[in-house]
């Protein structure tokens, strides 16, 4: 049963068998390496990395571990001046930031994320998708229009892993058909667009809405206006006008009030 360091010098021998699996697997792949191979690199015996790993499989997950704490310390001091800057420029400085964290120390984190699926990466992701998730949220507060765009969760999801499968991509492909400026340009550009044609579509119906409204309450207006002038078309007084059928008179009585009136009389 493989133990956890306690001591600074325990923890500094696990810090190094994790540094050399880096290494191995960089030289190696996954597959190839070894245990002895990765205590041979860290300088210790193959029965000290058997003090604190089970297996091969056993470092790889320690790594993978490490590899996403190292991503999210690498974004989370630049979230502050992120969020200020226009939508692209901001994709282009985090593209060129993750860039140059997998390039370090000889390519190591490079060729880790190559082999994520070998490495059972997606087990150790959620603090790195917490990180970029609170880095989208703040965004949209620092800029309340994108707000409006439509399927927010969903769009993010699609760049964000797009975005680092396109640089991982291009970081591991030997003779890249496009420079790394020309990639992070495009995919800078492709959310920029994205993000200004959904405002101006949330713009676009905003401004319908509103026209509508005001359509309904002039129509109101006209409407009440219409019913004030009504022509008085059934006048009825005492006077003994016809009504509206002109076949009919009235004549006030003294004591009997209104009665009809006989043709043959000729009072």
């Amino acid at each position: 049963m493989a133990r956890k360091p306690q001591q600074e010098r325990s923890r500094a021998t696990v810090n190094a068998i994790v540094e050399a699996g880096f290494i191995a697997m960089a030289e190696r792949g996954p597959a190839a390496t070894t245990t002895r191979q990765i205590a041979d690199i860290a300088g210790v015996g193959v029965g000290s990395l058997y003090e604190y790993f089970d297996n091969k499989e056993a470092v790889f997950s320690e790594m993978s571990q490490r590899f996403v704490a190292d991503t999210v310390a690498m974004i989370q001091p630049r979230v502050p001046q992120l969020v200020r800057m226009p939508i692209a420029e901001a994709v282009k400085a985090l593209l060129q930031a993750f860039r140059e964290f997998l390039q370090q120390n000889d390519g190591r984190y490079l060729s880790c994320v190559q082999h994520a699926m070998t490495l059972d990466f997606e087990m150790y992701l959620e603090p790195l998708q917490k990180a970029l998730s609170d880095l989208v949220t703040q965004y949209l507060m620092h800029h309340p229009e994108t707000l409006q765009i439509r399927n927010i969760p969903t769009m993010s999801y699609i760049m964000i892993h797009g975005g680092i499968f396109a640089v991982v991509r291009h970081l591991t492909d030997p003779s890249p058909p496009i420079s790394f400026a020309e990639l992070a340009d495009g995919l800078a550009n492709m959310v920029g667009h994205y993000t200004e044609q959904e405002i101006r579509i949330a713009r676009a119906a905003r401004d319908r809405l509103a026209q509508a409204d005001q359509d309904v309450d002039a129509g109101s207006t006209d409407k009440l206006g219409r019913e004030a002038v009504v022509p008085d078309q059934h006048r009825t007084d005492t006077g003994g006008d016809q009504d509206h059928q002109g076949n009919r008179q009235y004549r006030t009585g003294v004591d009997d009030g209104p009665f009809p009136l006989d043709p043959h009389d000729d009072r």
